[in-house]
């Protein structure tokens, strides 16, 4: 349906450069035999520029049109196979990971054609609560287990609002639906960058609510394996911690983490 559509909007504009290439080679033509002192000269060749210029706004908005069509089609296919992955778990890790390789280049690319459009969108679906479903864990994490963890094995969900001021973000860590462990803090989203930084300054142990301090989340994270090192370093220095967020729609969210690690996560129903 999507290249169906796309074709009949190239159609037209083929269309418009055939007519304004005639009028160009008319205009040109007729200019040539009338006298420079008159003034008919100078304004046609004035319409000569005008038609050039139009063609060339004509042909670039079309050339962007074609590159939209093809790396849309391509983000819609990265994300048919992650979303097939976050709902049954069965997907081969190794076709996971290249589909979410595939999609932080193509998402790159939407950003830089699209500017922050791409990335408001992002922000705007990352409203809500996210099943954590797959990933290749932080550098550090790799080291350790020697190993690129996939599936991810327990109940990890985080939740975003920026409906609030500042924006909010949860992060728990579940048995069933009770929450063993859920951080709180705020988070900011650099549309530019398509890049969000958090900081938890509140710990929930089995309901138990507590303050921390700024580098105390960094630590419980690096910890257990769910942050990585970098942001107690970070944390010390008074820089947050981050995810380079890829993509956010109805379904799933895509992002790779400060600590390097691509993520995987599936839109779930509210606790």
């Amino acid at each position: 349906m999507t290249i169906m559509m796309s074709m009949k909007q190239v159609f037209p504009l083929s269309f418009v450069f055939i007519l304004s290439g005639l009028a160009l080679k008319a205009a040109n033509a007729f200019h040539v035999g009338v006298p420079s002192d008159n003034p008919l000269r100078s304004s046609l060749l004035v319409s000569s520029t005008t038609i050039t210029s139009g063609r060339s706004s004509l042909l670039a908005s079309a050339k962007k049109s074609v590159n939209a069509i093809e790396y849309n089609e391509k983000i819609s296919s990265c994300k048919e196979i992650l979303t097939k992955a976050a709902d049954t778990k069965a997907e081969d890790p190794d076709i996971v990971l290249e589909a979410l390789e595939d999609l932080e280049k193509l998402m790159r690319q939407k950003r830089k054609e699209e500017g922050e459009s791409a990335a408001e969108e992002v922000l705007q679906n990352l409203n809500g609560d996210w099943r954590l479903i797959f990933t290749t864990g932080t550098k550090d994490t790799q080291k350790r287990f020697n190993t690129k963890i996939n599936y991810f094995p327990i109940k990890a969900v985080q939740s975003f609002d920026s409906t609030t001021s500042p924006f909010s973000i949860q992060n728990g860590i579940y048995a069933g639906e009770f929450a063993i462990l859920k951080f709180f803090g705020d988070f900011d989203f650099d549309l530019r960058k398509s890049k969000l930084e958090f900081d938890f300054d509140q710990i929930a142990i089995f309901g138990f609510k507590i303050g921390l301090n700024k580098d105390e989340a960094a630590k419980i994270g690096a910890s257990s394996g769910l942050g990585s090192k970098g942001n107690v370093d970070n944390a010390k220095k008074g820089r947050k911690a981050f995810f380079n967020w890829i993509s956010a729609d109805k379904d799933i969210a895509t992002a790779r983490g400060g600590g390097g690690g691509l993520a995987l996560w599936k839109r779930v129903d509210k606790d």
